[in-house]
């Protein structure tokens, strides 16, 4: 196996910085509709980077489930990623589209979306998968699968006969950016890569990298 001859020429697409939208949120929002129209695989899977607690670097992929003002999703919060932000609530977002040949990088501070955002996200999700949230000790280790089957039986009982409820321990975060990063590949590796930067007063610089 020779993992250093996998090689992929890249030619779709350009990216001109006067071709951007000067908000690079409304430039994501633009991107992601092509991404759907293009019916990438997983459209909306993103790596979550954050710092774990023993220093190193983590990443895992989530779905992102809405963008306001910022990047939200949803997760225990007494999970590995939740202690992480817990103790410092920052972070950075991979998108990758290889159907289009893109990518997008976005560093921010992660804050807790309302109570009220996180209800109404559980209670759209499917009624197993409510049940999962309670019976999930997220990140923790477990003796077997037959825990979490036979924890997930006691909720569903539980819940047979009163009305369940979002978990305190469960909710939404939102990832507010202050640089993000617009990829679209080319030939030779000579990639375009266009940079969005916010200043303290929340302005957007817009600047071309070097790939």
């Amino acid at each position: 196996m020779n993992i250093a001859s996998i090689r992929k020429e890249y030619a779709l697409k350009t990216l001109g910085i006067n071709d951007v939208n000067s908000d690079p949120i409304h430039q994501f929002r633009e991107w992601f509709k092509e991404a759907m129209k293009a019916e990438v695989l997983e459209v909306n899977a993103m790596t979550l980077s954050t710092l774990g607690l023993d220093g190193i670097p983590n990443g895992r992929i989530l779905l992102l489930k809405d963008v306001d003002h910022g990047f939200v999703f949803f997760s225990n919060y007494q999970s590995e990623k939740g202690k992480e932000l817990e103790n410092l609530s920052k972070g950075a977002l991979t998108f990758y589209w290889a159907e289009l040949e893109r990518q997008v990088r976005i560093k921010g501070e992660i804050e807790k979306v309302s109570s009220q955002l996180s209800d109404e996200y559980y209670f759209s999700r499917p009624y197993g998968s409510q049940i999962g949230a309670w019976a999930s000790p997220q990140s923790q280790k477990i003796k077997s699968r037959d825990f979490l089957d036979e924890n997930h039986k006691v909720y569903q009982q539980k819940f047979e006969s009163e009305p369940i409820q979002r978990p305190e321990h469960w909710g939404g975060y939102r990832l507010n950016p202050v640089q993000m990063e617009f990829w679209q590949g080319r030939p030779s590796r000579l990639h375009d890569r266009i940079l969005y930067e916010k200043n303290e007063a929340g302005n957007w610089s817009i600047s071309r990298l070097a790939p």
